[in-house]
């Protein structure tokens, strides 16, 4: 699902694009299409699927980050109780990543075609 949204509504995904990286709306759409590969790969159980899906989990990390970076100054700078717990949830996300990294290398986690 993250995939497609990445094509339909790109500028929710804008945002979370580490400000250092130029163009990020063709950044979303990129990787949009890169997960939607990957999870073809995955469910047809395509050997190349997991490690690549390992990689585009590792390449969002960094915009899972400046998601969480962007929470907690919203969160320090006056925000809401709502704002308080997205913050904390975008912290939580980050080690979140490993155990599905995890997933899509272990080959018995793969969805046989």
């Amino acid at each position: 699902m993250s995939g497609v949204v990445h094509l339909v509504r790109p500028a929710v995904f804008e945002p979370s694009i580490p400000r250092a990286l130029p163009k990020p709306r063709e950044i979303v759409q990129i990787s949009g299409v890169v997960e939607l590969a990957c999870a073809a790969g995955l469910a047809a159980g395509a050997g190349w699927a997991g490690r690549a899906s390992a990689v585009v989990l590792l390449g969002v990390w960094p915009a899972n980050l400046q998601m969480a970076l962007d929470a907690t100054t919203q969160a320090r700078d006056g925000g809401q109780p709502r704002d308080i717990v997205r913050a904390a949830l975008t912290w939580a996300r980050m080690p979140l990543q490993i155990p599905m990294i995890r997933a899509v290398l272990t080959p018995q986690a793969r969805i046989p075609a």
